[in-house]
């Protein structure tokens, strides 16, 4: 018999998106979210952390340079917050280094799901932007 899951605040508890060269990756996402991506070193994998409420039980995540860590872009996709409107963020991918694969978009017609937009980021990770407006 398979134990009943209680359902989860979150479908995603933590992403690492793996980096080249950690140090233009993360210029990339500081420039493009506009504030200064945090980091750490834990000798063998350096890690650069994206923003998020880890004390009312965000979810949060990470780009990571390592030994076992390859960009890709097609893989999972993950959908990064993209704040109130994503058309903000949109605007500074591509002088940020990073390629714009599919503009703002609907998520439905049918259901207030909000707006997304894919990219690639300095590595060439398919990444997906999410906001609400």
């Amino acid at each position: 018999m398979i134990p009943h899951m209680e359902i989860p605040k979150n479908a995603l508890n933590w992403f690492e998106i793996p980096v080249h060269d950690f140090d233009r990756a993360r210029k990339f996402y500081s420039q493009i979210f506009d504030y200064e991506m945090p980091e750490s070193n834990t000798g063998y994998k350096r890690m650069g952390f994206f923003l998020y409420d880890h004390q009312n039980g965000g979810a949060g995540g990470a780009i990571v340079q390592g030994a076992e860590y390859l960009p890709s872009q097609r893989g999972a996709l993950i959908y990064l917050h993209a704040g109130n409107d994503l058309i903000s963020v949109l605007n500074r991918v591509e002088e940020a280094g990073g390629k714009i694969e599919l503009g703002k978009r609907l998520v439905s017609e049918e259901q207030d799901l909000g707006y997304f937009a894919i990219i690639y980021d300095i590595d060439n990770n398919r990444v997906a932007l999410h906001s609400m407006h």
